[in-house]
């Protein structure tokens, strides 16, 4: 059953950046739980757990290094699911991107033959490492990165992209939405749950976009140079219900989908996609991956999985009944 929003919410807020009052609002979550008849989460019968797939700052915040076009609304779609489905969710498992200045997507790892660096949103393909194009600033990475570039159009990936520095470890930038990272405490002490985070992206030696993997897993002697998340996929493998929505849906969430399918295709009819919750990254006269955003979820949607909003009542979704 859901319950109303709480007196501190407000939707006018998701753009700004504060200091949440986790005193006050443990208080007040420990005080609407009771007045809501809303139970510790322990006790669920039908357990549900929402991915949150990075929702930082970051990506999420105008004038932040990836704003998605989108995000703030999405966000304030996402708080009001929280709130209003208190004593539904489970368990919140937040996903966090984390960055370090050299990495192999940001402008430092690549130089060009005169040593100057890629713009943001530069696409390196295989043959352009080949040609001398671009290579690696440091000559030792030189073999790795040919490697890898050639991995990820082998495994028929996007190319290897240049993205700004971006949710960067210790940066504002790096931290969930205040909005959202406050809806997420809220129901932690309301259902005494704690939530999961998951940190993800701060090898220097790849991409990793899905919450479960990284694109590449071994480099040129065959050393694992990244892990999947086998035991994140052994947790979600205990839920009813897999509810996913966060930034980017062209790409950490298009990508955590795709590998929930390749890795345990059995969980696709129990997994449900908040589609007014996501939105593709964008940026005029850059780059536009709406239609391959909106191509992914359709073919998710023809795998089993349930594409639903974020306002429709859990118990009108299928399955769910």
């Amino acid at each position: 059953m859901e319950v109303p929003l709480p007196p501190h919410w407000d939707p006018g807020r998701v753009e700004d950046v504060w200091r949440v009052s986790y005193q006050e609002r443990a208080r007040e979550a420990e005080e609407w739980a009771r007045q809501h008849a809303v139970v510790p989460a322990h006790g669920d019968t039908r357990r549900v757990c929402l991915v949150v797939v990075d929702v930082q700052n970051t990506f999420c915040t105008p004038g932040f290094e990836l704003f998605v076009p989108g995000a703030p609304d999405d966000n304030r779609r996402l708080c009001e699911f929280v709130y209003r489905n208190l004593g539904a969710i489970t368990t919140i498992v937040p996903t966090l991107d984390t960055h370090r200045a050299f990495q192999i997507f940001h402008p430092a790892w690549l130089v060009d033959a005169d040593g100057r660096h890629p713009s943001p949103y530069t696409l390196v393909s295989a043959e352009d490492v080949a040609n001398g194009v671009w290579r690696a600033a440091d000559p030792a990475q030189q073999e790795h990165l040919l490697l890898y570039v050639r991995s990820l159009e082998a495994g028929g990936r996007y190319r290897l992209t240049v993205w700004p520095y971006h949710a960067m470890l210790g940066g504002v930038g790096h931290a969930l939405v205040s909005a959202v990272e406050e809806a997420v405490f809220f129901h932690g002490i309301a259902r005494k749950s704690q939530p999961a985070f998951e940190i993800k992206g701060d090898n220097p030696l790849t991409e990793h976009y899905s919450v479960l993997g990284p694109e590449v897993t071994r480099g040129i002697w065959g050393e694992e140079i990244g892990k999947r998340n086998v035991r994140l996929l052994e947790e979600l493998l205990g839920y009813d219900a897999i509810v996913i929505a966060g930034q980017a849906k062209s790409h950490c969430v298009a990508w955590t989908i795709d590998d929930l399918l390749a890795e345990a295709r059995v969980l696709a009819e129990r997994v449900y996609l908040l589609e007014d919750c996501t939105s593709p990254v964008v940026v005029p006269g850059a780059v536009d991956y709406t239609e391959e955003a909106n191509a992914a979820f359709a073919r998710f949607a023809g795998a089993g999985m349930h594409v639903v909003r974020s306002t429709d009542p859990l118990e009108t979704w299928p399955g769910l009944a």
